[in-house]
Order: structure tokens, then sequence, then C-alpha cells
């Protein structure tokens, strides 16, 4: 009966194994064999040099540079977005006045958990083009139009915005103005993810708390986020995941999708740049060595998070 049963379930499984393999482990099987090899990609003259191209990465000042501008990502994004998705789920959930004083949440915290989740029902690219609207340079921009009735700017001199690589306490403007579109569109998912796991946690608790003269900063600080640090930690990779490709925004936001000047560019957008645009295009093998160096950057940024957070479960 149950080799039957495993039969049953391997008929099922082989399918979908199989593509899974064909489609998602096999091309990046092939990157990696091309990592190791000259290929340019537009012929089948292929030479392995070893490890010359990952060499070359250290020496590379433009992956220097867009490393550097990840790491800007990686520290900004997972940090603020979590702050803030924290901040409002405790305030929607728990920062209520009413009967139970201190936890219900806010009134129509509901319809204000479906206006911060909204952004997660658009395609990141449909963002991007909204966003340009939004940041356009010249007067029929929507924040520049708004600047220069008001009188802050001036109409023959609008801000870039997206175009603007003068440094901000030390990193390219159009990187800060890129970080709000990526917090925009990811505190309403986080948010939502915060509020449930929030509403798992036991009023009974809350109003110990109370009882014991806990007021709101305490009651978040000594019983909240306690217990959703494993949720948290887990919201941390993933935001940490986001942070790493920003590509999308990359592309379509900024001028020679990594401008101007190469100031907004990151690991995403230089591998592109590598492998089909300008003077670096025709260098697929060496494209594939970035593409391998980030991924293996990732998996180890992700085992090393996870081992930081680990603990026992809390159970309550």
């Amino acid at each position: 009966m149950q080799h039957g049963k495993a039969r049953f379930i391997a008929g099922f499984l082989a399918l979908p194994l199989a593509l899974y393999v064909w489609y998602v482990v096999w091309p990046f099987a092939q990157s990696i064999g091309y990592s190791f090899t000259d290929w340019g990609g537009y012929s089948d003259e292929q030479h392995f040099i070893g490890f010359a191209n990952y060499a070359r990465l250290f020496k590379d000042e433009l992956i220097g540079l867009a490393f550097w501008h990840n790491v800007f990502f990686l520290i900004t994004v997972p940090l603020i977005t979590i702050a803030l998705a924290l901040f409002f789920a405790f305030l929607l959930n728990v920062g209520g006045r009413g009967n139970r004083a201190g936890i219900r949440g806010v009134w129509g915290s509901g319809v204000y958990k479906i206006i911060f989740f909204f952004p997660q029902v658009l395609s990141l690219v449909l963002i991007a083009i909204m966003w340009q609207a939004i940041y356009r340079g010249d007067d029929q921009g929507l924040l520049n139009g708004l600047l220069i009735k008001v009188g802050l700017v001036d109409q023959s001199n609008p801000v870039g915005f997206v175009a603007d690589p003068t440094p901000f306490l030390g990193v390219p403007a159009v990187l800060w103005w890129i970080l709000f579109i990526a917090i925009w569109g990811g505190v309403g998912f986080y948010l939502v993810l915060f509020s449930a796991a929030m509403q798992s946690i036991p009023k009974d608790i809350y109003e110990a708390a109370l009882l014991d003269g806990a007021n709101r900063v305490n009651s978040f600080t000594r019983v909240t986020l306690p217990l959703l640090r494993d949720t948290v930690s887990i919201a941390w990779v993933y935001l940490g995941f986001i942070a790493l490709d920003m590509y999308a925004l990359v592309f379509v936001m900024t001028p020679s999708q990594g401008g101007p000047n190469h100031a907004s560019e990151i690991f995403a957008s230089v591998i592109n740049f590598t492998a089909f645009n300008s003077s670096r295009s025709g260098r697929y093998g060496y494209a594939c060595a970035m593409g391998v160096a980030l991924g293996i950057f990732t998996m180890i940024l992700a085992a090393v998070q996870l081992r930081i957070t680990r603990r026992e479960r809390l159970e309550f």
C-alpha cells in the first residue's frame, strides 16, 4: 500500500519537478559554467579561463560603485520599511482607544490597511511609470509643478529628482528618491504581515501589561516586538533580497538605466550594462560571473541573518 502511494505521489511530482529543473535549475547551472569562460554571447566560441572573471570583479571600479549603492539600499530599505510597518501596524491594531483602552486599533483601521496595501496590487513597472510622472524634471511633473506654484522652485530651474547625481549625506540624490518609491511600495505589505502577527497575540497579555502600568511605548518594546521577532526576521530577509535587486526601479526611472553618470548604478544594472550595452557589451561570461557573485552574496547574507535571529520558538 505504501509503495503504491509513493509511486502515485512520484507520478504527480515528476513533471513539475522536471519543468523546474529545466527552466530554473539548468539556467543557473549554465550561468555558473559560462562564468568560467570568455564567451561573448553572440557566437559559439568559448574558452575556459578559470576564475579570471571573478578576479576582475575586485578590480572593476563600476562594480565597486554599484556594490556600495546596493549596500545603501540593503541598510535603508529593510530598516525604514520595517520601522514604519511596525509603527503603523501597532497603531492600527493596538493603538486605539475604546472600552478596552489601548487594546483596540484606531477607528477605521480596516480602511487604512486597504489604503496602505493598495500599491501591492500594482506591478512594479506600473509603479515606476507612475512615479516617472511625479518626478518628471520639468514644470509638467507633479512635484515640480506643485513646487513652482508655491514659489519654492524657479520654473527655469526645476528639480532633477531621479536625474540628480548631487551627493546628499554622501549618497547621490537619485538613490534617495528611488529609496522613497521602494519604501512607499513596500510598507503596506509588511504592515498587513505584522498586523496578522499582532492579531495572534492574546489580548490578555496587553491587558496584564496595562494593569502593571505599562504605557504604549512599553507595550510595544516589551510585549509586541519580542513576540514578533520571528516575523520581523523573515521580513528583513525578504527586504534584503529586494534591496539587492532594485533593478526595475533603476531601469525605468533613471537616465541610461543607471545614470546619470552611473550615479544610480547597482549590481543588477551593471550586469545588464555589461551584457548588452555600450562598450562593455558582448561580455556574457563576465556578466554571468557578476550574477553568480551576487547570488552567492545573497545566500550568505540570508544565512547570516537567519543565524543571528535564530532562537527557540515562543508559544503563548
